[in-house]
């Protein structure tokens, strides 16, 4: 069920950045985790990003360092700004909250985004 509106997202050629918008996205008395899901072509869904309403980020080992998950509590919008992208990272984005703790488990995210497709190609 889609209830946050994604935007962002595209192609790019490797190395190269982008940066995708989710919003509604904001912690509330019910929503403590904000997150960013991917979703390659026969694969399943996996959780690469993590923003916990304590201020702390988690990050999947095959993004950290080049993907940054942040917030802004003005907007009620999650981003996730991406660097240094690479083939792999071709997939469907989908972000998502949950009401309670951050966890990598799609059956623990109560609300998602529409999704949006990323392709890195040379």
């Amino acid at each position: 069920q889609v209830q946050l509106a994604q935007s962002g997202g595209g192609s790019v050629q490797p190395g190269g950045t982008l940066r995708l918008s989710c919003a509604p996205a904001k912690f509330t008395d019910d929503t403590f985790c904000l997150a960013w899901f991917r979703q390659a072509p026969g694969e399943e869904r996996d959780g690469i990003a993590l923003l916990s309403y304590t201020g702390k980020a988690f990050y999947d080992a095959s993004v950290k360092g080049r993907f940054t998950i942040s917030q802004d509590s003005a907007k009620n919008t999650l981003y996730l700004q991406m660097a240094n992208l690479k083939f792999e990272d071709t997939a469907v984005y989908y972000c998502a909250t949950s009401k309670g703790i951050c966890t990598w488990r799609v059956e623990d995210f109560a609300a998602w985004g529409q999704g949006t497709q990323v392709t890195v190609s040379s």
